[in-house]
């Protein structure tokens, strides 16, 4: 069996574009995506993200009962996770040659899902579901104008949706309590 050391790709000019568009960074001259769409989605959902970590902070820090311990844990995990999900999204948009935009200002006005300060536990569950389907919704339809543009962005909305709907499952659980 011999062996063929030649590439199927077109190496040469595959190297002749990296060195002409250095300055575009991570963003290759095949990149097919919009970037400026795709920096103005993943914005507002960086602003969605910030929200609900302070969302479900706030709901951390004012349910009260003994009996909410394990629900205020589920709170704080899942604010940690929702801050988890931004890091990735504000490194994406830098990839991207955006700029995260973190404006506390505007942060509210950005965010698909909303700010909530109910006091009672069951309210403070309800308003965590109501925003979690919205992130899920939000990045699904992210997922499907995006396409096969930008592959790199779709897999990792896709992860963080698939997360999103994992708080969702939970929060419908705690309201069954």
């Amino acid at each position: 069996m011999s062996q063929n050391n030649q590439s199927i790709l077109d190496v040469v000019a595959i190297r002749a574009q990296a060195k002409k568009h250095v300055d575009d960074g991570a963003v290759s001259s095949g990149y097919q995506g919009d970037r400026e769409k795709i920096i103005q989605m993943l914005n507002e959902a960086l602003a969605t993200e910030w929200v609900c970590v302070l969302r479900y902070m706030r709901h951390y820090f004012t349910a009260t009962g003994i009996h909410n311990e394990s629900i205020k844990a589920e709170f704080l995990e899942h604010a940690q996770q929702e801050q988890e999900h931004a890091s990735r999204i504000a490194e994406r948009i830098v990839q991207l040659n955006g700029e995260p935009d973190l404006d506390p200002a505007t942060l509210v006005t950005r965010s698909h899902a909303e700010y909530d300060t109910s006091a009672d536990i069951k309210d403070m569950i309800r308003a965590n579901l109501i925003a979690e389907r919205i992130a899920v919704e939000s990045y699904r339809q992210m997922i499907a104008i995006i396409g096969d543009t930008d592959p790199t962005t779709r897999q990792m909305l896709t992860e963080i949706m698939a997360v999103e709907e994992e708080h969702a499952d939970e929060m419908s659980d705690l309201l069954g309590l």
